[in-house]
């Protein structure tokens, strides 16, 4: 099963597959202030239907304070309903910024989210 959404004019795509052990999201751009909030609208309502949520940011190119700031939302969100949260695939640019901005424990998916990806 397939999902996809485009924000209008933006540079944010996504692709959503879910397998009997977690829902991946995949996500090609850049998340900034003008498309975090269409990450909240596309990842929000997964939540209560999967026990696991992996976002692949193999394509991302880009995070900004706001996309941050969605990331840890979601990751509040999943943790009060009882579901994983984990990113995977952060080029060397986005993991710099997770180490800065203190969140990399919480939201790196670790080696485990990456099995996810391959069923």
């Amino acid at each position: 099963m397939t999902q996809e959404a485009t924000a209008p004019a933006h540079d944010l795509k996504f692709e959503t597959r879910k397998t009997p052990e977690a829902t991946i999201v995949t996500c090609v751009g850049k998340i900034n202030w003008e498309t975090s909030g269409l990450l909240q609208n596309v990842v929000q309502p997964l939540i209560p239907q999967s026990k696991r949520i992996v976002l692949d940011l193999t394509q991302v190119s880009f995070i900004d304070s706001s996309g941050i700031g969605t990331l840890v939302k979601l990751w509040v969100s999943t943790k009060r309903a009882d579901c994983e949260f984990g990113v995977v695939n952060l080029n060397e640019r986005i993991k710099d910024l997770f180490r800065i901005s203190n969140i990399s424990k919480m939201l790196e998916g670790d080696q485990e989210y990456h099995k996810y990806l391959s069923e």
